[in-house]
This record gives structure tokens, C-alpha cells and sequence, in this order.
């Protein structure tokens, strides 16, 4: 029925509507093949190029087409006019050639464009009319439809989309204005789609590098159901993603015909995420008011932060009535400028100079507030009467289109082609030469690709190897406050690279503090970042407890042994190193008995050593007396040491005499206490004395057991010399600012405790002769005081040793066992002191009457008392 002269393969999914569509239009049986076309605008030229324009809104309840568009719709359709105009009066651009056009309105419908685009194919498809006769029987006569060479539009992605399934058939070039759909980058399946507008690619490029240049990591998604909104996100989403360290929140979706109550759920939904502040939006106008309404009726003005794409650019309409929420929106327009010479044609346009333009007078009435005089229909008396006298910009708003600029550069890109094209097919030739008739499609289309000039604005129009536009944009956001008039401010641009003037920029109530939109705020210092997972710009922080630094953002580690982390805990620190200190509180008790004691020692041994030859100091046995005074003396001194700065030689007397003192108190005591035991167990037997009972086996037995410690330290000095360590373990509590090093003397709790263990024999067994020697008579002043002594020492000992081990888990260890050391040591040699020889001391200074020679007794009575032990003496009753 019809033959397709041209065309390739078409990948589409379209491909069965398309099919269905050329039968049905092309079907000489239809009437639908007419040639009158009562919804398009024909402009004779020797070359025609096709329009496609949004004159008017898309119809609801099955009309296809709406009220008119004035400014998308009008404005466009009349700039492409204006530049057909300028084209066909420019000597040096396309002589002796005319441009003419076919217009169509696309009612801004994607279905309704494709049937009206059909008319841009009509000549370059053969009808076989031979079986059609008129009444007469003669062949009828066709006229041929004009040719279409190139058609300029349309508007919206999803409109271009379609139309462009259609055109690549035939091979016909198309040039868009407005339409930014990424997937129209495709140039398998959009060859012959061109655009001078920048893709939704680099658009989404832009808005990723205004998020991040705002310090945003964690945004929502908002797009209208279609081409334009969910492929601007998709964009948005695959660079964000690519770029990394930007997370989306949400991905919301507008339907193409949103129910009661839609916005309210999306804004319901937004606030799931109130972290996220940020929303992207790729939407259409009327959505992008709805829903700044539904975020002002839940009362979330300010809550939200909008990024708003080129559809929402800097026009009013979509924050009409909705200042306050749109405040501090930040949006973004393809660069552009407001074209002078198209005003002044266009605020000189009226009824009568622009017939031309079918649907002016539409405009008109609209724009006008008025109704035109029609024969057979009646005016409506509440509506004002047009008088043809109103003039545009003087009796109505005028503001120049955003994307006139576009429509005037896509009609001279396609000029320019045809120029060049001209000049190569048709060197010299006036007027379009046979090998431009026809032109060929796919020839026209390299020379579009081909086109480099400065375009209305005076900026350079290109094409790149898949059709798109170089990126330029200008970066706006509304501002209400200190502004003389609240409106949109530029306040950057991106052209590859984003320049931005954040210190411009204004947030609600005028703040210049930039909002919040991150999902987790930064971590203060000490603190590691726990990942959320499966989303990366999501946290939890985590302080570096303990004894932990932050090593790295996502690391906490332990600090060397002899170190605790920084107040900030971003690193480590040298511990404190302490010791005992004279004037602590733990030394003060100590040092002041041990003084004490040493004063009553040395006062006791002068006293003895000028008494010496008395009765009382002969009877105390001198040379062991002296002994254990050393010994005493000894006990009282360690204080000293073992509160005294650690170094080598201290530690080393630490060790020696440590138990020394005790070994030479306890091992005279002991000697002294079993004397008097083999004395008077042997009186029982005989009158015999015991051996070794003289002063000087007394002194022999008393070195010999002192002999034992003395060699049992220098083995220990032999086998593990003396020095000092700093212990950190000791003095670690959970909080690390209290912890200490102890500077100490590498004597280990088990190490003092074997040093002590000989003495403690020695006291043991002193006490077991003690016991046993507790019924010597009374008389015999010896055995009673050191009984008394050797209990006493054990009560003191046997406190001693739960404090000592009980405290070995205590912060304040070595304080409390060196204290509890010191004073058991000291209590010990004062109990041996104020038993043995206090009371001799009081009698030889305060009685001196007593420290006489009592007179001797005869043998029978001393045999029948009980022998009396050399030394001891006996008192009179």
C-alpha cells in the first residue's frame, strides 16, 4: 500500500504503535490524509523546516489538548518565528534561499506529537494511487506535501523521545530546544537527535557538585513519572555513586497523575529521613508547587532544602503563594540571556501584523483577560471585550522565556548547516541547486554536528559526537531577605567545573549558615566511625575507651604499656612516673614512728652503754642486749629506705635489710628464749648447767642464724642484681588520666615475702619456745616479757598479712602494702623495745636505788627453787 523510500532500523519500543499510526494516517481510504492542516502554521520557503511547540497544556477526561501555554508554548513558537525572519533578511546566511515551516502543536503530549509528526514525513512516502479514479474515471490529481528537511523541538523528553522514533526512519535531523532526558545521549538509538540545550547529564553533574560544595552527603530523590524526572535521578544517582561519599535517603516518585492526598504521603515519606534535608527534585512545574504546598500545610517550612532542576530554573510560577518553604532553594538553568531584539518584535506583535501565527489570537484573549469578537458566537457579558488596541508588555506582564535564547540557536544551527552544506553541494549557485533537492537527511546531519557559531547570546553553539550541547549553566537560589526585590540571585555557574559564591548564599530568615544534610555528623576527636551497613555515609560513633587512641577514622588501637592516651584521645602519651613521697600521707605515719622508735632506741642503747657494768644491764645479758637493739635499730631504719627514691643502691639495701633487722631482733630473741628454756628444763634434771650457755656461745648461735639471711641475700644479689623498674601495671585504673608508673625496686611480692620467711621462722619458733617456757616462776624476769613480746608480734603479723595481699588489686598498691610494711615492721621492733627494755630503761633512769647487787642466796635455797639461770636475775618478794 505504501513504500518507505528511506530508513534504518529502529530499536525502539515503539515499533508497534509507529506501524499501526503510518497505516492508519497514510491510507488513501482515510480521511484522515488530509492535506489541510487546521492545528499547524505553514511559512512558504524554498527550504521548510518543522516545529514542534507545547502551544497548549495536555487535556484532561480524553480531550487531547488544554488551555494555552503562553509562555512555553507562544513565546517558543513565536521565536522561532522571529529567527526564520532574521535568517531570510541576513545577506551573508543562506542567500537567495528562503526558510519556510511547518508548526505543530504538540499539546504536550507524547501520543498526540507522534500523530501530528506524521506531516513531517509525508513526501518522503510513495502511495500507490493507481487504483483510485474520480467520478469521471480520471486519475485524481495529489497535490505533493512540502518536504521537510530538519524539524526543530520538541519540548519535553518524553515528546522528543517519541518523535524521534519516527524521524531516524526517514532520516530526518532534529534539533530540540528544551529537552535534557539523558537516555537521548544514546547515539544508536537518537543518531539524528540533536539538542543546544545540555543533557540531564551534565545537569546531574552540576547538582552532585552544588551538594557536595554545600558539605551534603546523605540527600532524597524527587522526580515526576516520566523521561525527564526519573532519568535526571537516575543521572543523578549514577554520579553521585560514581563520585562516592554522596548517599540517597530516598528515591521518591511522582505519578503522572497523582491521587488526593499524594504530596502529603511524599512529604510524610521525606520526613522518614529527617536527616536528610536535602532534596534533589527533577519535576515538573505544577508538581514542584504541589508539593511546596503539602510541605506548608504539614508545617515544615524551612525543614526541607531544595536542589531544583533546570524545569524549575528561576521562574515564578512553581513558588507562587509558597515564598517561605522555596526559600533557600538552590536552582539550575542551562546559561542564557534575554534576547533584545526578540522583545522588541515580540511587544510589538498584535491582531493584525501576526496572522501568521494561528493560535495568537488565542494568546491574546489569554493574555488580555479578554474575548475576541467571533461571527455566531456571543460574548459573555461578565468578560471584558478585546479591542485589538492592547499592547503586549504595556497592557499585560511580559517576561521574556527562558528557553528563547535556545529555540532561536536550534533554528540558526540548522541555518548554518544548510549554509554549509550549500556552499560545498552548490558552489556559486543561486538558489538550492539539484543536489540539495532533495536534501539528504543523514548528510544534513554531519553538517549539524559539524556547526560551531556564536549563537544569540554570544556563546559558541556545538555539537559533540552524540548531539549534546557543551554544559553551561547558572547556578540561582531564592532569596527573601536583604534583597530589595525577594527573587532568585545567581549566585555561580558550572561550565565543567563549579563556581560557587557560598558566602552569597541565604538561608531561611537570612541565615548564612549552611543547613545540615548528613546522614551522620562527624565524629569528635577519640572517636571511631562505625559504618552502617550497605549504606556508607551512615555511622555510628564509637569513643576509643580505655587505654584505646584514634588511629585512624575507623580504627581504635591500645597505647604502648608505658603510655595512656591524649585527653582527645588522637594519640598517645608518656605516663606520669611517681614514687612514695616524703611528705605523702602514705610516708607521714610511718616516718613518724620509725623516728620515734629510733629516738627510743638510741636513747635506750646510750643508757645501757653508760650503765653498763649495773646490775640491771649485767642481768639483761649486755651483749645480746645490744644485739637485738642493733636489730631493733635496724627494724626502725628500713623505713627510711623503703620510702627513700628507688635507685641501685637503695634497692640494694632494701634487700639486705629489709630482713636483716628482723633475722638479727628474732634470732637473739630466739637465742635467748631457748637458754632460758634448756636452763630450766635441765634444773629438772640435775644441777648440772647446759652447754653453750655463756655470752659468748649465746653470740656464736645469735651470728650463725643472722649468717643465714646474710647469705641468702647475696645469693639473691648474685643471681638478680639490684635495680629499678617502672611498673604500669600496678597503678592502671579504667579512667587512664589516673594512671601512674611506679618508679619502684624490682623486689616482686613473692621476693619480699621469701625475705621475710627466715625472720618469720626465727619468730615462730621463738614463740614455740615461749610457750614453752611460760611456767618459769615469775622470779625470773626474762621469760615473761619475751612471751608477751612474741605473741603480740604474731597478733601484729598475722593483721599484716591480709592487708598486705588483700590490697594487690588496689591503684594505691604499693602505698598501702609499703605503709602496712613499715608500720607492722616498726610495731614489731616497738613491742620488742617496750617490753624488753622500756621497763629496765625506767627503772635505771627513774630508780636508780633498784639498779643495785641484791644479796646472794645459799645453794640449798636456790636447788630448791630452781637453778637460776646465769644473766637472770630474781626479785625479792
Amino acid at each position: 500500500m505504501f513504500r518507505v523510500l528511506s530508513w534504518s532500523s529502529c530499536h525502539s519500543t515503539t515499533w508497534p504503535r509507529l506501524l499501526w499510526i503510518l497505516w492508519v494516517w497514510l491510507s488513501p481510504c482515510s480521511s484522515v490524509h488530509q492535506h489541510s492542516h487546521p492545528h499547524s502554521i505553514k511559512i512558504p520557503g524554498d527550504i521548510t523546516l518543522g516545529g514542534l511547540f507545547p502551544v497548549h497544556a495536555r487535556g484532561h477526561a480524553g480531550v487531547p489538548c488544554g488551555e494555552i501555554k503562553k509562555e512555553k508554548g507562544i513565546h517558543r513558537l513565536e521565536a522561532m518565528l522571529y529567527a526564520l525572519d532574521q535568517i531570510n533578511s541576513d545577506p551573508e546566511l543562506l542567500p537567495n534561499i528562503t526558510l519556510g515551516a511547518r508548526i505543530l502543536d504538540t499539546c504536550s503530549r507524547d501520543t498526540y506529537a507522534l500523530e501530528q509528526s506524521l506531516t513531517f514525513v509525508q513526501a518522503l512516502i510513495q502511495k500507490d494511487t493507481s487504483d483510485i479514479r474520480c467520478s469521471n474515471g480520471e486519475q485524481p490529481i495529489i497535490r505533493k506535501p512540502e518536504r521537510v528537511v530538519g524539524v526543530i523541538g520538541a519540548s519535553g523528553s518524553s515528546v522528543s523521545i517519541m518523535v524521534a522514533n519516527v524521524l531516524r526512519l526517514f532520516e530526518i535531523p532534529q534539533i530540540s530546544y528544551a529537552s535534557t532526558a539523558p537516555e537521548l545521549s544514546d547515539n544508536n538509538r537518537y543518531d539524528f537527535f540533536s539538542r543546544v540545550v545540555p543533557p540531564d547529564s551534565y545537569q546531574a553533574q552540576a547538582m552532585v557538585d552544588i551538594v557536595k560544595a554545600l558539605g551534603w552527603n546523605y540527600v532524597s530523590t524527587l522526580a515526576s513519572e516520566g523521561n525527564y524526572g526519573e532519568s535526571g535521578v537516575d543521572a543523578f544517582v549514577q554520579i553521585s555513586r560514581e563520585a562516592g561519599g554522596l548517599c540517597i535517603a530516598q528515591s521518591l516518585k511522582i505519578p503522572r497523575e497523582p491521587k488526593l492526598g499524594e504530596f502529603d504521603k511524599i512529604i510524610k515519606r521525606l520526613m522518614e529521613t529527617p536527616n536528610a534535608r536535602g532534596v534533589i527534585i527533577f519535576a515538573h512545574e505544577d508538581d514542584i508547587k504541589q508539593v511546596l504546598e503539602a510541605a506548608s500545610k504539614s508545617n515544615l517550612t524551612g525543614q526541607f532544602k531544595f536542589v531544583g532542576s533546570d524545569s524549575w530554573g528561576a521562574k515564578s510560577s512553581p513558588i507562587l503563594d509558597q515564598e517561605e518553604v522555596a526559600e533557600g532553594a538552590v536552582t539550575i538553568l542551562p546559561k542564557r540571556a534575554s534576547i533584545e531584539g526578540f522583545d522588541q518584535y515580540f511587544t510589538t506583535r498584535s491582531l493584525e501584523n501576526n496572522r501568521r501565527n494561528i493560535w495568537f489570537a488565542e494568546f491574546w484573549e489569554d493574555d488580555f483577560r479578554c474575548k475576541l469578537t467571533r461571527p455566531g458566537i456571543k460574548i459573555d457579558p461578565e468578560k471584558k471585550k478585546c479591542t485589538g488596541e492592547e499592547r503586549i508588555s504595556r497592557d499585560s506582564h511580559y517576561e521574556q522565556e527562558g528557553k528563547v535564547q535556545f529555540v532561536i540557536d536550534a533554528v540558526y544551527a540548522m541555518a548554518h548547516a544548510l549554509h554549509n552544506m550549500h556552499q560545498d553541494l552548490c558552489p556559486g549557485a543561486t538558489g538550492v541547486c539539484d543536489k540539495m533537492d532533495p536534501v539528504e537527511g543523514r548528510l544534513l546531519l554531519s553538517y549539524i554536528h559539524s556547526v560551531n557559531f556564536n549563537g544569540s547570546a554570544g556563546t559558541a553553539v556545538l555539537f559533540n559526537e552524540n548531539g549534546d550541547a557543551p554544559g553551561r549553566y547558572d547556578i540561582f537560589q531564592y532569596q527573601m531577605t536583604n534583597t530589595t526585590n525577594p527573587g532568585y540571585r545567581v549566585i555561580g555557574q558550572w561550565t565543567n567545573n563549579l563556581r560557587l559564591n557560598v558566602e552569597e548564599m541565604q538561608w531561611t530568615g537570612g541565615s548564612r549558615q549552611i543547613p545540615d544534610s548528613v546522614c551522620s555528623f562527624p565524629c569528635r576527636s577519640g572517636e571511631r566511625k562505625k559504618m552502617v551497613k550497605g549504606v556508607p555515609c551512615c555511622w555510628h560513633c564509637e569513643l576509643c575507651d580505655g587505654y584505646q587512641f584514634q588511629a585512624d577514622e575507623f580504627n581504635c588501637e591500645m597505647c604502648p604499656f608505658d603510655m595512656r592516651p591524649t585527653l582527645n584521645r588522637t594519640a598517645c602519651r608518656p605516663t606520669p612516673i611517681i614514687k612514695l613521697e616524703w611528705h605523702s600521707p602514705w610516708a607521714v605515719i610511718p616516718l613518724f614512728l620509725a623516728i620515734l622508735g629510733i629516738l627510743a632506741t638510741l636513747s635506750v642503747i646510750i643508757t645501757f652503754i653508760r650503765f653498763n657494768d649495773t646490775p640491771i644491764v649485767r642481768a639483761a645479758g649486755r651483749e645480746l642486749s645490744y644485739v637485738l637493739l642493733t636489730g631493733i635499730f635496724l627494724i626502725y631504719f628500713i623505713t627510711f629506705l623503703m620510702i627513700a627514691e628507688p635507685g641501685t643502691v637503695v634497692c640494694a639495701f632494701r634487700r639486705l635489710l629489709l630482713g636483716l633487722g628482723m633475722c638479727i631482733t628474732y634470732s637473739a630473741m630466739l637465742t635467748k628464749t631457748n637458754r632460758i628454756y634448756r636452763i630450766f628444763e635441765q634444773g629438772k634434771k640435775s644441777v648440772t648447767p647446759p652447754k653453750f650457755i655463756s655470752p659468748t656461745s649465746q653470740l656464736m648461735i645469735t651470728f650463725i642464724l643472722i649468717s643465714v639471711q646474710v647469705v641468702g641475700v647475696f645469693i639473691w644479689f648474685g643471681v638478680m642484681p639490684p635495680h629499678t623498674i617502672v611498673d604500669y601495671e600496678e597503678q592502671r585504673p579504667p579512667n587512664p588520666e589516673l594512671a601512674r608508673g611506679i618508679l619502684k625496686c624490682d623486689i616482686a611480692d613473692l621476693s619480699l615475702i621469701c625475705c621475710l620467711s627466715y625472720s618469720i621462722v626465727l619468730m615462730v619458733t621463738c614463740t614455740v619456745y615461749a610457750v614453752k617456757s611460760r611456767g618459769v616462776p615469775e622470779t625470773f624476769n626474762e621469760a615473761k616479757p619475751i612471751g608477751f613480746t612474741m605473741y603480740t608480734t604474731c597478733i601484729v603479723w598475722l593483721a599484716f598479712v591480709p592487708i598486705f595481699f588483700g590490697t594487690a588489686q588496689s591503684t594505691e598498691k604499693m602505698f598501702i602494702q609499703t605503709t602496712t610494711l613499715t608500720v607492722s615492721m616498726s610495731l614489731s621492733a616497738s613491742v620488742s623495745l617496750g617490753m624488753l627494755y622500756i621497763p629496765k630503761f625506767y627503772v635505771i633512769i627513774f630508780h636508780p636505788e633498784q639498779n643495785v647487787q641484791k644479796r646472794k642466796r645459799s645453794f640449798k635455797a636456790v636447788h630448791t627453787v630452781m637453778p637460776c639461770p646465769a644473766g637472770a636475775t630474781r626479785q625479792k618478794h
